[in-house]
């Protein structure tokens, strides 16, 4: 006898998590906002356009986002880089941003 529980129906599933990714979406809408109402250098930041390329994936329509966003902000190099543009990781990787990247 397995002890793994039926898969959810779509209405549980909706039922159990809407609100708190109903809160990431408005999250992320706000994000965008604030960063349009930006002035200043920065139009062009890999992490903003990196989350716009996640945003396009997530209403494609096409299985496994979640593996594909994670790729998608990923660095796949395996070669050091001579310094870190920051003390910490940005998160986001330019090379994947090009057209067709996502998969």
């Amino acid at each position: 006898m397995s002890s793994t529980p039926p898969p959810l129906s779509k209405r549980a599933v909706a039922d159990r998590y809407f609100l708190e990714h109903r809160a990431k979406a408005i999250d992320i809408a706000a994000f965008l906002d604030r960063v349009d109402r930006a002035t200043g250098d920065g139009a062009d930041d890999v992490r903003v356009r990196a989350l716009e390329a996640c945003c396009r994936v997530l209403v494609d329509g096409k299985p496994d986002r979640a593996r594909r966003i994670l790729e998608l902000l990923s660095d796949h190099t395996t070669e050091p880089i001579p310094h870190a543009p920051t003390k910490g990781a940005t998160g986001a990787c330019a090379a994947n941003l090009h057209e067709g990247t996502v998969r």
